[in-house]
């Protein structure tokens, strides 16, 4: 059984270097999982097909380098590159219009994902330290395809671009142009629950510290771990973490699940409108 006072270890998943977990005609997908939500990359061939069946609950697409046709329900919309869209629970039907990289990102509901995650085995005795994923509230108006065009959402001095649904956070940073500056690092921890950092271009260095305990059996040395895209590094909670990229042209996401209060709190979601404040808030 894991410590429950011990977080589990970083997870490194680099892509490139992984064989894909599902192929299909002109698709290859990677999965990786956290404790609460699920990240899939897929590289596709213009006029390639993805498909839900039935998820039993929101998902955001993100379309990266490539516009896809979005059909969910009676819903269809057209995705531009470099969009976000949310997608509603029930049956989705994405197609590739020309080659390239897209993102999906799930919670912990659809566990058929979980199953298949290239780390689920990381997992396989739960999670210490994370806070279990709670169903949150419903869109106001109901649920339905939701675009998001990314470029409309860059505020000044500011590399946050946050957006919400039901049950997951999706952060997909302001790209860098160049390295991110060292003397403008980041080192911050969180308490109860996991980031996972899907970088979809450039190289990055994931700065990694696990604090000290009394327990000198559970200390780590700090990791500086360099890594390619598409990759999904996850950071479990109490580990101090920064990220900066060393090539240009830095995209880097973050994923939370559930939603993170104190960004709620602060005002900085893109959506917040779309979706109630939980109770209590």
């Amino acid at each position: 059984m894991p410590n429950p006072s011990r977080p589990l270890p970083p997870v490194l998943a680099a892509f490139y270097d992984l064989p894909p977990v599902e192929s299909g005609p002109g698709t290859e997908t990677w999965i990786c999982r956290g404790a609460n939500f699920v990240v899939t990359v897929s590289m596709v061939a213009a006029g390639a097909v993805l498909t839900r069946d039935a998820n039993p609950d929101e998902y955001v697409l993100l379309t990266n380098d490539l516009a896809a046709t979005v059909t969910a329900g009676t819903e269809t919309l057209e995705a531009a590159p470099d969009t976000l869209t949310i997608v509603p629970p029930g049956a989705s039907r994405i197609v590739a219009k020309s080659a390239g990289t897209l993102a999906r990102i799930f919670s912990a509901q659809a566990t058929d994902l979980l199953a298949r995650a290239c780390n689920a085995a990381d997992y396989a005795d739960g999670a210490p330290l994370v806070a279990p994923l709670v169903q949150g509230p419903a869109p106001k108006g109901g649920y339905r395809l939701r675009n998001h065009v990314l470029a409309d959402h860059v505020t000044e001095g500011s590399f946050l671009r946050i957006f919400r649904t039901a049950n997951l956070m999706v952060n997909p940073l302001v790209p860098w142009v160049g390295p991110r500056s060292t003397h403008k690092l980041s080192p911050h921890s969180h308490a109860d629950f996991e980031q996972a950092s899907l970088a979809l271009e450039s190289t990055w260095v994931h700065h990694l510290r696990t604090p000290w305990t009394p327990e000198m059996d559970d200390w780590r040395d700090d990791l500086h771990a360099e890594i390619g895209s598409p990759s999904v590094t996850v950071i479990p909670p109490t580990i101090i973490h920064t990220s900066r990229n060393v090539a240009p042209n830095g995209r880097l996401v973050d994923v939370f699940a559930p939603p993170r209060l104190d960004f709620l709190r602060q005002g900085v979601v893109r959506n917040a409108d779309d979706y109630p404040m939980p109770a209590g808030l």
